[in-house]
């Protein structure tokens, strides 16, 4: 049955296992190390920049705004719609084209060091006009320059190199397949001093991009209309200049976008007071020639005397008209090819119409602004158009009725007008004549100073406009770094460099099929474990003699302690040596075994029944003798004739194999065996036998009726787990009597007072 105890930590066992390794965190911290080094070579001190921008909610920027239906057809933009302009890819565009940004400036300081220069760079590449606006990659620009002057510059796109230029000077021509540029040097230029710099050109859309992923814009506070900008760079001028540069560009487009309304208010008047200026100029000229046709000379006081009765009837027919000419205009401009996604010009007096005007105008600004942006068709642009559409049907349809019902007021008040003429018989019909001429100079003239004083008003609203972001806080960076300090990379370097090698060894003994010390072994396994062996650097095969005083023949001496307490009976005296497989020791630790047992003045023997390999007396160095097969095949033969008396001069006796019989499982079945050990028992204290590697044959099976214990040995880095769960089912199924372990081969470590050597022999 295994042992499972995991949830019981040994942290000696562990802080043991490091130290061996030490090695490994020495290496792990130096490598950790040098890598932090190379880091901060080539990773300067960011620092974090930002500004805050307070969004205003007021979209009319000095234009009347009006209630009603603004609220149905959108009301104001959202402070999300804002930071999708102030990060759209057009004012970046702009912002990139201000500042210069399609060229990349990296000056090499030394072997890793460089650093990014936006504003003093020594060098420069100047692109023919318009390059940056079509070039469809980035072109990389290598210069080195000596101490005495020489050039040498490479272009490379997509790796590829475009040309090679050496030991030129400045100004250096490029020919390359995009065009010719120049490379030349700038006022911070140093003669004399060598220079290693990338200059990396693109296009400002490719500088627009860059930007995008490094400039984060995000709204401060939900119950708020400010957003924050921000951006993390090593030198914090750039990103103060990039972050005021982005806003003012904003700004700009903001305020184009609102004076779009009022520059077409402006042209249509422009347009209507020129007409109106030649109208009014032909009323005149008809009133002029009626009077002189007439002969009517004191005009104004006659029609002083003659309108007072129709006074109140004049003023609201001239109203009226009036009225009735906007609306047709304002249904003229509707009604024109070329206006279906204009915006409406701005003219009081149209009564009922005037919120839904505005309400239209503020849809067509955010057409505009979409197709701005937006690439192609797509499902908000046709939204907003069918919205406009619908918008505008609705606007001509009320604007229909409304000069309807206009002109029904004017021709009632002109029969009114008419009536009451009618009644002053006493006017000459001249004069009634002149009346008429003069009213509709009149009105012309009040409609024409209207229309200039509506110009006017726009002009200056125009001139008014403000921007609709409001800067609270300007460009200001912060004053500790956002990337880690040089000796927080080292130290995190360091903590890293400790941290791998236990990990490393967790994996390692995680994935690994053999154990490697006893440590390792006694959760595998509920046997009992007598002992361990460290190899053993003499390179003899008998280590414990009488004179030995070594910390292996002590280890021996520690294993015949624990195994005297096995062998607990009166008449235990049988010790089965076996193993899983050749080469885990088992022979090394069965001669040294009953060595020490016979130190302590007891008879012991040690008997060779590997009969399939017998390598025990190759290893002892014995010469040929009699040994058990031939004992076990030969009746006649006795056991004095096979017992060799003390040959190591160990005070211990051995009976050796002998040859390799034809039928060794049969041999070992065999009556004759268990007299020899019967007759053995009366002759020794201990017997060792040492036998077959039980993972490759069965004979050690058929001896377990002879032993009364058995010393299962298992050697470290060499037996696998598999093995140790083979000897737990043995040990369940009594397979072997009283299995105990001993560990061979385990490596370097103090215990009971000695230091154990490191192992390099396998025995």
């Amino acid at each position: 049955m295994e042992k499972r105890h995991n949830d019981v930590i040994d942290f000696g066992a562990v802080l043991r296992d490091y130290l061996k390794h030490w090695y490994w965190f020495v290496i792990s911290v130096a490598l950790c190390g040098l890598v932090a080094v190379v880091y901060i070579k080539t990773h300067p001190t960011k620092y974090s920049v930002e500004a805050n921008v307070l969004i205003s909610t007021d979209e009319t920027g000095g234009l009347p705004s009006f209630s009603g239906l603004s609220d149905l057809f959108g009301g104001d933009a959202s402070v999300d719609d804002e930071i999708f302009l102030i990060e759209s890819h057009s004012v970046f565009k702009e912002v990139a084209r201000d500042m210069g940004l399609e060229r990349y400036h990296r000056v090499k300081d030394g072997m890793l060091a460089s650093h990014v220069e936006y504003f003093k760079y020594p060098v420069d590449v100047i692109a023919p006009a318009g390059m940056a606006d079509t070039l469809s990659t980035s072109i990389v620009f290598r210069v080195n320059v000596d101490k005495d002057g020489h050039v040498a510059v490479e272009a490379k796109a997509k790796r590829k190199t475009l040309a090679e230029i050496e030991g030129a000077s400045f100004p250096v021509t490029v020919k390359t397949v995009y065009g010719t540029f120049v490379v030349d040097t700038t006022q911070y230029f140093v003669p004399g001093k060598k220079l290693r710099t990338d200059i990396t050109y693109s296009s400002y859309d490719g500088a627009a991009e860059d930007m995008a992923e490094e400039v984060s814009a995000s709204i401060a506070s939900r119950k708020s209309n400010v957003i924050a900008l921000g951006i993390n760079t090593p030198i914090p001028d750039y990103g103060k200049a990039l972050l005021n540069n982005i806003i003012a560009k904003y700004n700009e487009r903001g305020v184009a976008d609102k004076n779009i309304q009022g520059e077409q208010t402006l042209r249509f008047l422009d347009s209507r007071i020129g007409l109106l200026a030649l109208d009014l100029d032909t009323a005149e000229t008809v009133v002029q020639d009626y009077k002189e046709a007439k002969g009517i000379l004191d005009v104004s006081t006659e029609a002083a005397y003659n309108m007072g009765v129709k006074s109140t009837t004049a003023r609201e027919l001239v109203g009226a008209q009036m009225q009735l000419e906007i609306l047709g205009l304002a249904k003229s401009f509707l009604s024109s090819p070329g206006n279906e996604y204009s915006m409406i010009p701005y003219i009081s007096n149209m009564e009922g119409v005037e919120d839904a005007i505005t309400a239209y105008n503020e849809t067509v600004l955010k057409l505009m602004q979409l197709q701005a942006n937006a690439k192609g068709e797509n499902a908000m642009l046709r939204q907003l158009r069918q919205q406009i559409d619908a918008m505008r049907n609705n606007i001509i349809t009320t604007l229909s009725k409304a000069y309807d019902n206009q002109n029904v007021i004017v021709g009632e008040l002109q029969a009114q007008l008419d009536k009451a003429e009618a009644k002053l018989s006493g006017i000459p019909a001249q004069e009634r004549q002149y009346v008429a001429l003069k009213r509709q100079q009149i009105m012309k003239q009040q409609l024409y100073i209207y229309l200039l004083e509506k110009r006017e008003e726009t002009a200056i609203m125009i001139a008014n406009s403000v921007a609709k972001g409001i800067i609270i806080d300007e460009a200001f960076t912060r004053q500790k770094p956002v990337s880690m300090s040089k000796s927080m990379i080292l130290l995190v370097a360091v903590f890293m460099g400790m941290m791998i090698p236990p990990c490393l060894l967790y994996a390692r003994r995680l994935f690994r099929t053999k154990f490697s010390s006893r440590e390792e072994l006694e959760p595998l396994t509920d046997l009992p474990v007598i002992g361990e062996v460290c190899t053993d650097k003499s390179g003899e095969t008998l280590v414990v003699t009488p004179s030995s005083t070594t910390s292996t023949a002590e280890l021996f001496r520690l294993i015949r302690a624990n195994l005297q307490f096995v062998l607990n009976g009166k008449d235990d005296k049988v010790v089965l040596m076996t193993s899983t497989s050749s080469g885990e020791g088992k022979s090394f630790i069965s001669i040294n075994l009953a060595a020490s047992l016979a130190l302590l003045g007891k008879r012991v023997l040690l008997v060779g029944m590997d009969i399939r390999n017998p390598r025990l007396a190759e290893y002892l160095g014995l010469p040929p003798s009699t040994g058990l097969t031939q004992y076990l095949a030969n009746g006649s033969l006795s056991l004095d004739e096979i017992i060799l008396k003390d040959p190591l001069k160990a005070k211990l006796d051995i009976i050796v194999a002998g040859p390799v019989p034809p039928n060794p499982s049969e041999l070992l079945q065999i009556q004759r065996l268990d007299d020899m050990f019967v007759q053995l028992r009366g002759m020794y204290d201990y017997i060792i036998i040492d036998s077959a590697p039980v993972g490759m044959v069965s004979d050690t099976f058929s001896l377990a009726r002879l032993a009364d214990v058995t010393v299962y040995v298992v050697r470290a880095d060499y037996t696998r787990v598999s093995d140790v769960r083979f000897v737990n089912d043995m040990s369940k199924n009594n397979r072997l009597p009283r299995i105990s372990l001993v560990v061979n081969g385990t490596r370097t470590k103090k215990g009971y007072g000695y230091g154990y050597g490191q192992n390099e022999r396998k025995r």
